[in-house]
């Protein structure tokens, strides 16, 4: 029976194989129907009639001349279509579904020209199993092919323009005397309203998901869409732009950044037209900056609670003579030091409140007067001399990570 299946199995491919123009027309015209990202302009669909023939007669040559399915490769215009498919930035989930379509609708035309075969019934099943089986295997090998093509070039055509926005936005933002209409037109962007800016960073080479990904927590937390551009495989620039002051979900966006370990964001401040997207990226620059000194491990750094720490991350052994100058012995890494810095930045922030501050530390009143007391005594003077000095020592010791040893860069 081999001998009647094999022939049976030739005869057909040859059949389809003599209306292969008519198969492919209708196969095509499947695809627009179905799959709405194969509605191509003029160009574009020639290229997916070429890809669609050509695996078409690929794999009814295997079947008519039993070449062996090892020596399958991508056809030419199948691997010039996948690249296209990729350049105009169309899911590959729905390449892969006209390819699994295509194989569907070949087996059904084999199937059909077998009900009128002269072989016998367990030929005609055998016939009709081999054929969905190798149509099958070279699908597989196909789509294993037209995938790797298929990422290779949105990889390449991602970084391609990337690289040309990353080039605009510096002119953008570094050009001195250039107008607001230029710089729109650079950019293809208007720059009209109010600004956010993001710099998102990774610590791991080759990590454009996760960039891409902290990119979508970005939107989520604003509801709107970035301006984004991949600096290299660590490094992400984005802006929200908006015709009034953009949102900003802290919470959310930290609960996400959480959740997907591996990421980092730092926001600048919101500003306005050319001159407040310019500002908010340099904010969001001194910020990463400073996180990158102080606790390279903290997810998101917002400029507008650091943002006078950030200025003195590049005159950090001056800032910290300046830090251990006015607070003494109270930079001593203990956890009593600690626990009396602590109290001391609290008790100031509510005013000198020993009430407002107990209530904040969830201790009692008495318990905050006699850490002042002991404080003032580490100090050599009372809070109210040099207050805003010590005030300010404080938070930059903590911003700056002072505490910790000098080139630390977390765990």
């Amino acid at each position: 029976m081999s001998v009647d299946v094999d022939e049976t199995v030739r005869d057909v491919a040859g059949r389809v194989k003599a209306d292969l123009a008519g198969l492919t027309s209708e196969m095509t015209s499947m695809f627009i129907d179905v799959i709405p990202e194969f509605r191509h302009d003029d160009e574009v669909r020639r290229l997916m009639i070429a890809s669609t023939a050509s695996n078409l007669a690929a794999l009814l040559d295997i079947l008519t001349l039993s070449i062996s399915e090892d020596d399958v490769t991508v056809p030419p215009a199948a691997a010039e279509y996948a690249r296209r498919f990729a350049q105009h930035g169309m899911s590959l989930v729905a390449l892969l579904r006209a390819y699994r379509l295509g194989e569907h609708m070949l087996v059904q035309r084999a199937i059909f020209m077998l009900r009128g075969s002269s072989a016998s019934a367990d030929v005609v099943l055998a016939a009709a199993s081999r054929i969905a089986l190798v149509a099958n295997s070279y699908i597989d090998q196909i789509i294993e092919g037209v995938t790797d093509i298929y990422e290779n070039e949105r990889r390449r055509w991602d970084a391609r323009s990337d690289n040309t926005r990353a080039a605009q936005i510096r002119a953008v933002l570094d050009t001195e005397g250039l107008d607001l209409a230029s710089a729109e037109q650079m950019l293809g962007a208007s720059l009209r309203g109010w600004h956010i800016a993001a710099v998102i960073w990774s610590g791991t080479p080759s990590s454009s998901a996760l960039l891409r990904a902290g990119a979508a927590m970005l939107a989520r937390a604003t509801g709107k869409e970035p301006l984004t551009v991949l600096i290299d495989e660590q490094n992400c620039w984005a802006w929200i732009s908006s015709t009034g002051k953009p949102a900003l979900d802290v919470v959310e966006l930290a609960r996400d950044l959480h959740r997907r370990p591996g990421i980092h964001l730092a926001v600048g401040d919101p500003g306005a037209g050319l001159a407040g997207f310019r500002q908010t990226f340099r904010d969001a620059q001194r910020a990463r900056n400073l996180t990158l000194s102080a606790d390279p491990t903290r997810p998101l750094t917002l400029h507008s609670r650091v943002a006078l720490a950030s200025l003195l991350v590049d005159h950090l052994p001056d800032t910290r003579a300046w830090v251990h100058r006015v607070l003494g012995d109270l930079v001593r890494d203990d956890e009593t030091t600690a626990r009396l810095r602590e109290t001391v930045q609290t008790y100031l922030d509510a005013r000198g409140s020993l009430t407002d501050a107990a209530t904040r530390m969830h201790v009692h009143k008495n318990t905050v007067h006699y850490r002042i007391r002991r404080a003032e005594d580490v100090l050599g003077h009372p809070l109210s001399v040099n207050r805003l000095e010590t005030e300010v020592a404080l938070m930059i010791f903590e911003q700056l990570g002072l505490d910790r040893p000098v080139g630390y860069r977390g765990s």
